[in-house]
């Protein structure tokens, strides 16, 4: 039945923001906890209380029309203003609670976060972690993400940002490969070696390092040579976790951050080559909580990012 007053369109206009979110009929039903059929329905009420097509429907994902893409944009604002006003009103209660929707990387996730998470969430019974594992880097606001989980060497300064920890790049090698081609005793000795890497943009792909202190910080000397390095090897792989699963074979050296190789270079399986070295430019060098900039901020964001600096913050070393 067509909607006789705007009033009761409320609903419908929430759920075409959502849909213009996720992309998708399924993806949207989902997020908001209803059927497939529920949101088409409330879709097409709407375009025909509209008088216009709102949506162009795919077989795979769903695109806005100009009228659809308009009314998107001018209520996203109030929406996400309504969604703050209620949150603080819950947060008059005093206890965290509700959804936070985190997007995190893959490897760190898998290794770091995810075992941890049980703890948080038994000191927290009323809030709920909605994590995105995904490398890629995400729109917060426009994908709905409460937080995000960044290593980088700087945060954007369009949003806030808490550092969780330092962390490190390290090479690793399994005993078996250094056996059977020797342990390099200088960066240079590298390019002769099977190294397996990230890729990035440059044609020739190069590691550099600085020598360490003793204290393991970069020398404090102006003049301290930067080596760079051309390197090779049988794999590139875009994650770390398979880049150090690739080393743990024997494959070869393998650059990765600190917390993909803590556990198997405290286990023994991989050691750490040049140590006296330090990686630049590889990796970030901090992993940071972000979140957009916002006038309330939930308590189950405060309370989840107090969690995971405590949780981190005494990095990763093996």
């Amino acid at each position: 039945m067509k909607p006789q007053n705007i009033e009761s369109l409320w609903t419908h206009l929430h759920w075409l923001t959502v849909l213009a979110q996720q992309g998708s009929f399924t993806a949207a039903a989902l997020r908001l906890g209803v059927s497939k059929a529920a949101m088409s329905q409330r879709i097409a009420e709407l375009e025909a209380a509209a008088g216009a097509p709102l949506v162009q429907r795919t077989t795979r994902s769903v695109r806005l029309t100009e009228a659809g893409q308009r009314l998107v944009d001018d209520m996203r604002a109030p929406f996400e203003q309504i969604a703050h006003s209620f949150a603080g009103v819950r947060d008059l209660a005093g206890v965290p609670r509700g959804l936070v929707r985190v997007t995190a990387p893959v490897a760190f996730a898998r290794q770091q976060l995810v075992p941890r998470l049980a703890e948080f969430l038994r000191a927290q019974p009323e809030v709920r972690i909605e994590l995105d594992l995904s490398d890629r880097l995400s729109s917060l606001a426009m994908e709905g993400f409460d937080l995000a989980i960044r290593h980088t060497a700087a945060p954007p300064d369009t949003h806030v940002a808490w550092t969780l920890c330092e962390t490190r790049s390290v090479l690793v090698a399994s005993r078996a490969y250094l056996r059977r081609r020797g342990t390099p005793r200088d960066p240079m000795a590298l390019a002769g070696h099977d190294c397996l890497h990230y890729p990035r943009a440059q044609d020739t792909p190069t590691w550099h390092f600085e020598a360490r202190t003793a204290s393991h910080k970069p020398a404090q000397k102006p003049s301290a040579p930067r080596l760079t390095v051309p390197v090779s090897g049988p794999l590139v792989a875009n994650n770390s976790e398979a880049l150090r699963d690739a080393a743990l074979t024997g494959l070869g050296i393998a650059l990765v951050p600190d917390f993909s190789a803590q556990s198997a270079l405290q286990s023994g399986k991989l050691v750490e080559v040049l140590p006296q070295w330090r990686s630049v430019g590889a990796f970030g060098e901090r992993l940071y909580a972000i979140r957009p900039y916002a006038t309330h901020v939930p308590q189950a964001v405060t309370a989840f990012v107090a969690w995971l600096r405590e949780a981190l913050g005494a990095g990763f070393a093996a």
